[in-house]
């Protein structure tokens, strides 16, 4: 126990002096792996199960959330392919003139192993862009997607790879993989009946390790991987986002171990430090591929360059193609070191530079060509607020139930923003009127028609920094009206009021506060001089499940729903 409370002591300190220092925790978190290392502090060999256990629940989670058609845009495996094949050959070339040029670790190496570790960088690594993704609450933004969509592309790829070169081809067995289908179609009649509580959870973890990891090892493939397919088989279950939200704590808190481990491979000594800073030098070029690309695929610059940011980082995949050369006796022993220091330098500087903010990225765009509006991807075009007086960013369960009130209720006009295509049929279809868009674009702001009758601005985002970054481009693109925001948390409540938020809304009292009107306004024997708060109490909306959840609607009574 004296060497697990060494381990979680300094993983904590390091965490807290990230966050400190205004780094993501997973910086202090790598920096832990060195440290331990450093004073050769015993091996916990539970660390390496609980980073698999982490990886394995965070690529079933993007299953759950991944929409397969992603994958055959072309924006997503065009991208994918050129950028590997131009990173291979750019960072093979820069590496092959590294070794002409004397550096002790390549010198020597043959066109073989030079192309080998190329190709380990060319990958991004999935859990540190999710991971920021969500920090910030932009999985769904569309950059957000076009990047999930590449990574999947890029573990795919890997495990291609893996399966070729690992001298192991997958068992005829594999093909027991087809009844994958009709086994998650009977799983997600027994996940209906499960309610909402740990047994929901257990299920996910359940279903990642078991048809997933497990099933997927025993065939001789990836188990990362299977845990990936069967989230995506699960995903359009009604209740996978309920599931994926459950899960993710218990993932966050295994990541952990998966960022310590890194750090845990080895230590470095100066020429490995040097070769490392020459991969990091590359970061800035594997960027601007990215950016190239995906402005070449009718993106906006904006998109183009988060996409570009997020994705500048190199991946624990690498590890596994570098630690393949190893045993395949390509690459010596060193170069596993050499490929964790990258991968750790890659994180800090992806995190310091993504860190930075949209409005950084907004004023990069600014200064580049205008493009044609008309010959831009359908959901970068400009949107239209009509006549509209309040504008309902985030059109999930809190959305919905605030833009019928505000109409049916209060009788204003009110246009909702979402990203969700499929979402946006759905509520179009109801007669709602929804502008599909990202809201923490500020792009989106600026050119959004007809946006001066817009008076009242909902955050209803589910995610805190979603909203945060959608109020600074409100802020950014000159709005002066009344903003209005949902929150889970006190602090959260607080810091929006800080920064100028005139409603700030617990999402939990609010259900609180309309569950005691529903019972006073409907209770035959309350007293007769009682009166209920509000008399047209009405029904509190729910979602497509029927549950209000974690997005029950606003307080009827509370000016967050009386604007």
């Amino acid at each position: 126990m004296t060497v697990v409370a060494i381990y979680l002591v300094i993983t904590f300190g390091l965490g807290g002096l990230a966050m400190a220092m205004r780094l993501p925790p997973l910086v202090g978190f790598l920096a832990a792996g060195f440290v331990i290392n450093a004073l050769n502090v015993e091996e916990l060999p539970q660390l390496d199960v609980l980073a698999d256990l982490g990886v394995t629940l965070l690529l079933f989670a993007i299953g759950l959330k991944l929409n397969v058609r992603i994958l055959l845009r072309r924006e997503v495996w065009l991208t994918t392919s050129v950028h590997m094949l131009v990173s291979v050959i750019f960072g093979g070339a820069v590496m092959w003139l590294a070794a002409v040029a004397g550096v002790s670790m390549l010198a020597g190496q043959s066109l073989q192993t030079i192309a080998l570790l190329a190709f380990a960088l060319s990958f991004s690594s999935t859990v540190f862009v999710v991971k920021i993704l969500e920090e910030r609450g932009e999985s769904h933004s569309l950059y957000g997607r076009v990047a999930i969509g590449i990574l999947v592309m890029q573990d795919i790829v890997a495990v291609v790879f893996l399966t070729v070169t690992g001298g192991h081809p997958p068992s005829p067995w594999a093909l027991t993989l087809v009844g994958l289908w009709p086994l998650t179609r009977i799983l997600r009649r027994i996940w209906s009946q499960l309610g909402h509580g740990e047994m929901q959870s257990l299920f996910g973890i359940v279903m990642a390790l078991v048809p997933g990891y497990a099933w997927f090892t025993a065939v001789g493939l990836k188990g990362d991987l299977g845990a990936l397919i069967v989230g995506v088989l699960l995903a359009s279950h009604p209740a996978s986002s309920e599931l994926a939200r459950s899960l993710f704590h218990i993932k966050e808190l295994l990541l952990v171990a998966f960022f310590v481990s890194i750090g845990l491979t080895g230590l470095p000594d100066l020429p490995t430090i040097g070769v490392a800073v020459l991969m990091v030098l590359l970061l800035p070029f594997k960027a601007a591929w990215y950016v190239a690309l995906l402005s070449f695929m009718k993106l906006r610059y904006r998109t183009a360059i988060l996409g570009g940011l997020g994705l500048m980082n190199y991946s624990e995949f690498g590890l596994i193609v570098v630690s393949v050369g190893v045993t395949s006796e390509l690459l010596a022993d060193a170069w596993l070191v050499e490929m964790s220091i990258a991968v750790a330098l890659s994180f800090v500087v992806s995190a310091l530079v993504n860190r930075r903010g949209h409005l950084v990225v907004e004023k990069i765009a600014a200064r580049l060509p205008a493009q044609d509006e008309h010959h831009l991807h359908p959901e970068e075009r400009p949107g239209d607020a009509g006549d509209a007086e309040v504008v309902v960013i985030g059109m999930g369960r809190v959305g919905l139930a605030a833009y019928q009130r505000l109409t049916d209720h209060y009788r204003l006009r009110v246009v909702g923003v979402d990203y969700d295509g499929p979402r946006i049929e759905r509520l179009e279809d109801q007669g709602l009127r929804v502008i599909e868009g990202d809201a923490t674009d500020l792009d989106f702001w600026n050119q959004l028609r007809h946006s001066e009758s817009v008076r009242i601005a909902v955050l209803a985002m589910p995610r805190h920094g979603a909203n945060v970054t959608a109020l600074e481009c409100l802020r950014e693109s000159g709005f002066s009206g009344e903003v209005a925001a949902v929150a889970r948390y006190d602090d959260e409540v607080q810091w929006a009021k800080d920064h100028g938020v005139g409603i700030a809304f617990n999402v939990y009292a609010g259900a609180g506060l309309e569950l005691a009107d529903q019972v006073v306004g409907g209770d035959p024997l309350r007293p007769v001089d009682a009166k209920p708060i509000n008399s047209d109490a009405e029904e509190i909306s729910t979602g497509e499940d029927g549950r209000a959840g974690d997005n029950a609607p606003e307080h009827p009574s509370n000016p967050a729903s009386s604007m």
